[in-house]
């Protein structure tokens, strides 16, 4: 199944194939909106599809609206667009990931493997004992980031990974979870090792090329600058407003090509890579992974860090950012930029939101609110399309153990008379039935059966679907 453009967006939302209800993904404007005017960030771009059909494709903002950190209006600030580029930050560590299990599809190691037998360098205490698993699941030992800046270490690109290979261990290996970029550095350079090419040249050959993520590279072209999210103001490198640059300190100081960062793309190339991996490594006939891969790539290898699921590069079941779409299948990642994408297998579904959080200053507020706002929507979107969808939504909070067996079992039952109801087309059953829900919603709720958060899904949700048949 291939992407394909949007049928009746907007308006005529309703009108679609695709079992989402529009109302949700139109109020996503205002809270989009809403997080621009409180300075969250500038512009940002929001992409959500369903069964390879694109449901929601909007831009807002800006683009580049800042000289300097001090907030100073650019004469002509640059309007954010559908097709606007983005520096993805972390969201790069998936490409690397992806990179790395290519080579385990071609023969060119195992994933417990000691990291030291394909990199000598990658030596100290008890780095040895470290697994290429273990540094795809930040399970390492490794601090979150270099000792030193790399921009301040001297010589070239080569010279700064040798450091990178360098630094020791902050503790044993498989202790615990830390997210750490020397992790994703260091498979970079791993890449590079087996593959005899630099990261970037693997990466469009075997990634980018084969998918057709035209818009997709690393350090892009100067050519490309207008169409590009300006990001931070950085008097402390001597580059002024980074526009058209990697953002990331450290990957710029390796030549804008690095495991953890330095990939730039769209919203639709995003989508085009996150719907290849729906469809359990290929897209469009052309196979970038091995369904095998695709296994170990989402199996939560971290069962031992509760709270920190982790696939292979993926995080798993982050209900911080996927909120009502996580489960323990549901794959996502985010970017220090301001970036995030949540898929959902479940679903067949992937919500994207890119924003320029960092112009003109990482001083500002996070953007996980908007970033679990926009997978909430996405989640009502889903779940109010029908009583059917929302038995799928009380199963979801029965497995996340947020409501009892036999609260499930009740509202369930009132759910399947009102799917019969909408079968039959009996508005009015539908919304008397749907108005006793949400006093049954209220009930379990007095009697503590259910919490504040998942009542406010809960009547939320009835609200759409009452919506819907008014």
């Amino acid at each position: 199944m291939t992407l394909i453009a949007p049928a009746k967006i907007g308006a005529q939302a309703g009108d679609s194939q695709v079992p989402m209800h529009p109302q949700p993904l139109a109020d996503l404007d205002g809270e989009v909106e809403a997080a621009i005017a409180e300075n969250v960030m500038p512009g940002a771009v929001v992409f959500i599809a369903k069964q390879g059909e694109v449901v929601k494709h909007d831009a807002y903002g800006y683009a580049a609206r800042y000289t300097d950190d001090q907030f100073t209006e650019m004469e002509d600030p640059v309007a954010m667009q559908e097709n606007t580029i983005f520096d993805m930050a972390s969201i790069s560590k998936l490409f690397t990931a992806t990179a790395v299990m290519q080579l385990w599809d071609e023969g060119l190691f195992e994933l417990d493997d000691p990291v030291h037998w394909y990199i000598p360098e990658f030596t100290g205490e008890h780095k040895e004992d470290v697994t290429i698993r273990q540094l795809l699941t930040h399970t390492s030992g490794f601090a979150p980031g270099p000792s030193e800046r790399l921009y301040e270490v001297e010589g070239n690109r080569e010279d700064r990974l040798e450091f990178v290979l360098r630094e020791p261990l902050q503790q044993e290996p498989g202790a615990d979870y830390v997210y750490s970029d020397l992790n994703y550095i260091t498979l970079g350079v791993l890449v590079e090792r087996l593959s005899g090419e630099r990261q970037d040249v693997f990466v469009e050959r075997e990634i980018t090329e084969p998918l057709q993520m035209e818009d997709t590279m690393y350090n892009p072209a100067e050519s490309l600058k207008p169409r590009i999210a300006a990001t931070e103001y950085q008097p402390w490198t001597n580059r002024g407003l980074v526009w058209g640059s990697v953002h990331d300190e450290n990957a710029w100081s390796l030549d804008g090509v690095a495991g953890q960062a330095g990939l730039f793309s769209t919203a639709e190339d995003l989508a085009v890579f996150a719907q290849m991996m729906l469809e359990e490594g290929t897209y469009a006939g052309e196979e970038i992974l091995s369904e095998e891969a695709v296994e170990l790539m989402t199996t939560n290898w971290n069962e031992a860090y509760p709270g920190q699921d982790q696939g292979l590069g993926w995080e798993l079941n982050q209900s911080w950012y996927m909120d009502d779409l996580a489960e323990h299948n549901t794959m996502g990642h985010t970017g220090y930029t301001g970036t995030s994408i949540v898929v959902s297998p479940n679903h067949d579904s992937v919500t994207i939101l890119l924003t320029n959080r960092v112009h003109p200053t990482r001083q500002t507020v996070s953007t996980n609110g908007i970033r679990k706002k926009v997978s909430e929507k996405t989640a009502d979107a889903i779940y109010a399309w029908s009583a059917e969808s929302m038995q799928d939504m009380v199963e979801r909070l029965l497995t996340r153990e947020e409501i009892e067996a036999n609260t499930a079992r009740s509202l369930n039952l009132h759910l399947t008379a009102i799917s019969r109801y909408e079968q039959q087309d009996n508005q009015a059953k539908v919304l008397k039935h749907l108005e006793s829900f949400k006093f049954l919603v209220d009930y379990f709720q007095g009697l503590g059966d259910i919490n504040g958060p998942t009542y406010h899904d809960l009547q939320r949700t009835a609200d759409y679907l009452i919506g819907k048949w008014q």
